[in-house]
């Protein structure tokens, strides 16, 4: 069976991770794990620390990203999903995402840079906000996956929307 990457990492099994710390169990790790450390050894040491090595970078990009850190979590509390097998955002979400990726196409079409970046910027804040209400969520006892479940759809929407602004920024 894979372990978990909080396992992997030796982190708590938490949504609000401590970023720094995250980053001294991934370079404390590598350092342990790089291949000059293992070049007189057996190739079979070798692979043996290559394979860890790849999963403490898998780990460390998984748990980095907040949505895929949720992904984790979830899967470890018994409720794995994916962007597939997770319920809709409300349609109150859905409409404003719709709304605003219609402004952004105008914006776009017009040259307006200003529009464009202040859609983005609305999206990386309403994002931060989603993800602050799934951190606390996580934090309820018993957590209520449910819940966390639908934040994680939010965030997703949001996310794109946020992508496709800075699309439309790197192209004006």
């Amino acid at each position: 069976m894979t372990s978990s990457p909080f396992e992997v990492l030796g982190v708590p099994l938490l949504y609000a991770l401590d970023e720094l710390e995250l980053e001294r169990r991934h370079r404390d790790l590598s350092k342990a794990l790089h291949p000059d450390r293992y070049a007189g050894r057996p190739s079979s040491e070798r692979r043996e620390a290559l394979s860890r090595a790849i999963s403490v970078n898998e780990a460390f990009r998984q748990l980095r990203d907040p949505i895929s850190r949720a992904e984790a979590l979830l899967a470890q509390l018994g409720r794995p999903v994916s962007e597939t097998n997770q319920p809709k955002p409300s349609p109150a979400l859905l409409m404003q995402v719709m709304e605003r990726r219609e402004a952004l196409s105008a914006a776009r079409r017009t040259g307006d840079k200003t529009q464009v970046e202040a859609i983005a910027a609305q999206a990386a804040s309403d994002a931060e906000e989603v993800a602050e209400r799934m951190s606390d969520a996580f934090s309820e006892e018993p957590i209520p996956v449910e819940q966390v479940v639908g934040l994680l759809g939010e965030l997703r929407y949001l996310r794109r929307l946020k992508e496709e602004a800075g699309a439309a920024l790197d192209e004006l």
